[in-house]
């Protein structure tokens, strides 16, 4: 400092002159020396690659990222030649006739695509294109143009078939007093009440055609949910409920069917089998599509039937020209 008397500073000795402290050597944390042997292991040729880190910012953390970095950009490089590569095209679906079998793929030969035949070549190509070893069912199969929702539209008949249906049916009767000697007589399988009651309470069904006598139906409405969905109910309509007991059993045996439209408004017909031949096949298919045609809605507009189709059991199509 300068002296206040005199303004002259005075000349500092040795005495007191302040002690020079040494330097404190910097000791680096186990934090920091591990940073630098991390950084001495990374391999040579990611940090030839790409500068991890900027100079004194070496950390593990960083040279971790810097490796993840890399990794992914490797990723992306990769994925962006997968993707230009030329995609292969996917296998183009085999139609039906090439997954079938080969006895399938010869019937179909026998028929012309997109040709209408009359109901007699039809019928004969059927019987050629059948190729199950088993008696097969011809089916008949037409198109209408109703809409079942109509209530005067849900076309609905009940038809004997000629030559018949090619099946051996048992028939059940529910009846009571004389009726059921006269259903025995007629050639039904089961006739009576106590009997057949006892059998539907166990939930058993061993017929195939049931018919009732209208006195007797609301003892049969318990049942409904047992016979409904098997189409077992007797019914008006099918000419399952009558009076003339003898009769429906003759009828029900002789081939007596009922057909009516599905949702779609198709009817799906058995009209034999592939042992009757062309001819009695011929004369089941003219009963049926005589009542198909005088089943026709009033209210309906436009075309009635459009298109029909003849089929065997696991056999090929064959469209009718009517």
């Amino acid at each position: 400092m300068v002296d206040k008397k005199t303004g002259v500073k005075p000349k500092r000795t040795a005495a007191s002159k302040k002690p020079k402290v040494a330097k404190r050597e910097v000791v680096k944390s186990k934090s920091e020396v591990a940073a630098e042997t991390a950084a001495a292991e990374v391999p040579v040729a990611v940090a030839e690659a790409k500068p991890v880190a900027k100079a004194g910012q070496r950390s593990a953390k960083a040279l971790k990222e810097a490796q993840e970095e890399q990794a992914k950009e490797t990723r992306k490089v990769a994925k962006a030649e997968v993707g230009a590569a030329p995609k292969k095209s996917a296998p183009k679906p085999r139609s039906r006739v090439e997954r079938a079998g080969k006895k399938y793929r010869e019937s179909v030969k026998l028929i012309e695509k997109d040709t209408a035949y009359t109901l007699a070549e039809a019928l004969d190509l059927a019987v050629k294109t059948s190729v199950v070893k088993f008696d097969a069912t011809v089916e008949l199969h037409v198109n209408l143009g109703v809409d079942p929702k109509v209530a005067d539209q849900n076309v609905r008949d009940n038809v004997t078939l000629p030559a018949g249906t090619g099946k051996t049916l048992r028939v059940a009767v529910f009846a009571e007093g004389d009726e059921v000697a006269k259903a025995k007589t007629a050639g039904a399988d089961i006739a009576g009440e106590a009997d057949l009651l006892a059998q539907l309470d166990k939930e058993e069904i061993n017929f195939d055609v049931l018919i009732s006598s209208p006195d007797l139906m609301a003892r049969l409405g318990k049942y409904a949910k047992l016979l409904g969905p098997k189409g077992l109910m007797p019914n008006s309509k099918s000419g399952t409920i009558t009076t003339d007991i003898a009769k429906a059993v003759k009828e029900a045996q002789a081939g007596r069917v009922e057909y009516r439209v599905d949702p779609a408004g198709i009817i799906h017909l058995g009209i034999g089998k592939v042992s009757f031949g062309p001819e009695k096949l011929q004369q089941n298919a003219d009963v049926v599509l005589a009542s198909i045609r005088a089943a026709k809605p009033s209210s309906l507009k436009g075309n009635y039937i459009n298109s029909t189709y003849i089929t065997t059991t696991m056999g090929p199509s064959i469209k009718v020209a009517l």
